[in-house]
């Protein structure tokens, strides 16, 4: 890869082997040298934070290393320029999808060379000082990017947190299975690539995090959405143990938990690909160029996470039912409006509304209708809300038995202000602005509300970083999580612990997803 030319404020230092930053070097906005295990990187910075961006922690999967374990990046010689950010990985690029603007979306180009992380510290920080936060980006593990602008880390370093983000591979190029891949894997494994680009990611940080100014023993993970899927494979991996400590799952933790699939059958999917492709055997589909496996293109549409007795040994649930998860603490939570992207959302006429319940709930539909009326305005909102709290009660329920730290649930309430389009209101991954701190990053309205929102939830993430537990610092009381206390922190509207819903809608959907009639439906 070239070196690219700095853009931010570079001064050339003797090489120490930590991080050193002195006040004056703050003053003058000078930005100190880092050396990694694999060589020296110049970075940008303010005269608060200093950031590092595309470090290579891998080297890049292309040729015979497509779709094999990502193996420790090259070493270099020199100083290595880290100022903008990698391309990302191979992905359908959809700049804008509405309630996502750009902010939200991926906006560079995309390249099957991906494997980078970003690094935002404090200029202050002293070796090992700090808690380390991976933020690990959604989009269903087929979209996104550590070079997205809400998930910028400059804010939340201001607080005394070193931020790291990353790529990984995504789609067919991160989570292609087939039966020759198995038989050259030394663990009799394949797929979850992306998963394993995660892992390698973890371990950069274990070796390297210190000369940055992070704790390599305070590491919490956070994903949201597809990321928060692979924050529970992360905690369900034995590859991951001891990596990190503290785990986010934004939109979040359920039952049932992410799709997953046999590697059986993820391989006859990867032999229905190599035929799409016309591909005869692993080498030609090594062969094949990048743009090939574009999500959506002649390849098809990706699969999912894989149970392949390697990454993920079994179901996430099951680890967890039998406690052979990471012990780690915990905080999940979901949106008020987590279906607001849907069209329908809120607007299904009242008969349509009654025909999908029979459907969909069979014989527990009469006693739905009763708990949320096909003729009631907010009926259909609050019974897709009062789905995803019950699903994760039930999942924290079962986790509080085998995990040993406490839980904390959550509940983001806070609508985004948005004129032209109020619908969409406490949307899907609408809170990543809040608990990062980068309101200033979103082109919405936010008021004195959203960012008084905004500084209580990331100094509940930071407090969360640097103890395990979300409380203190003038934020008000979180309490943990309580089965026979079924409430919740609400964040947004009505700030404070909220009972969940009534006792006859909390039975009732216990009781539903206790039942054959929940399974392979949707979690909101």
């Amino acid at each position: 890869m070239k070196m690219r030319n700095s853009k931010g404020c570079f001064l050339a230092f003797t090489v120490f082997a930590g991080f050193i930053a002195t006040a004056a070097m703050a003053q003058s906005q000078s930005c100190p040298t880092v050396r990694v295990k694999e060589g020296v990187l110049a970075g940008s910075c303010d005269a608060k934070v200093a950031a590092y961006k595309a470090i290579p922690y891998a080297q890049p999967p292309t040729g015979d290393l497509r779709w094999k374990a990502p193996q420790p990046p090259s070493p270099w010689k020199g100083v290595r320029q880290a100022t903008e950010f990698s391309a990302s990985c191979i992905q359908d690029l959809q700049r804008e999808r509405l309630p996502w603007t750009k902010p939200f979306m991926t906006q560079n180009d995309m390249s099957e060379d991906c494997l980078y992380l970003n690094v935002w510290a404090p200029v202050t920080a002293s070796k090992g000082k700090f808690p380390v936060y991976l933020f690990i980006h959604g989009g269903g593990n087929t979209e996104g990017s550590g070079e997205i602008p809400v998930y910028d880390g400059q804010n939340l370093a201001t607080h005394g947190v070193v931020v790291v983000n990353l790529n990984y591979r995504l789609g067919f190029l991160g989570y292609l299975a087939h039966p020759e891949l198995t038989a050259e894997s030394a663990h009799h494994a394949s797929g979850n690539y992306g998963i394993l680009d995660q892992i390698a990611a973890l371990r950069w940080i274990q070796e390297n995090i210190a000369q940055f100014g992070g704790d390599p023993s305070r590491v919490t993970i956070s994903g949201q959405s597809g990321g928060s899927a692979d924050v529970h494979v992360l905690s369900a991996s034995p590859l991951a143990k001891g990596l990190f400590t503290g785990a986010i799952a934004e939109s979040g933790s359920s039952v049932p938990t992410a799709s997953t699939t046999t590697l059986a059958q993820a391989e006859q999917a990867g032999v229905e690909v190599a035929r799409k492709l016309g591909a005869s055997s692993l080498a030609e589909l090594r062969k094949a160029p990048a743009s090939a496996f574009v999500p959506g293109g002649p390849a098809g549409k990706p699969g999912t996470l894989i149970v392949d007795g390697y990454v993920l040994p079994e179901e996430v649930m099951s680890i967890f039912a039998e406690g052979r998860e990471n012990q780690v603490h915990w905080i999940t939570g979901m949106q008020a409006d987590e279906g607001s992207s849907q069209p329908t959302y809120g607007k299904i006429p009242a008969n349509e509304f009654r025909k999908q319940v029979e459907a969909r709930y069979g014989e527990m539909a009469k006693r739905f209708l009763a708990l949320y009326p096909a003729e009631t305005p907010d009926s259909q909102k609050q019974s897709a809300r009062d789905r995803g709290l019950a699903s994760m009660y039930l999942w924290a329920t079962a986790t509080a038995k085998t995990n040993k730290f406490p839980i904390y649930t959550y509940y983001f309430t806070e609508p985004t202000p948005w004129p032209e389009h109020p619908e969409f209101a406490a949307f899907h991954t609408s809170e990543i602005a809040f608990d990062l701190d980068n309101l200033d990053k979103v082109n919405h309205p936010y008021g004195p509300k959203d960012h008084e929102v905004s500084k209580t939830m990331s100094q509940y993430w930071v407090n969360f970083f640097t103890t395990g537990d979300p409380n203190g610092n003038g934020v008000p009381a979180w309490q943990p999580f309580d089965p026979n206390a079924p409430k919740t922190e609400e964040i947004g509207v009505n700030p404070g612990m909220r009972p969940l819903m009534s006792p006859e809608k909390l039975a009732f959907w216990k009781e539903y997803f206790n039942s054959p009639i929940s399974r392979n439906t949707g979690v909101f």
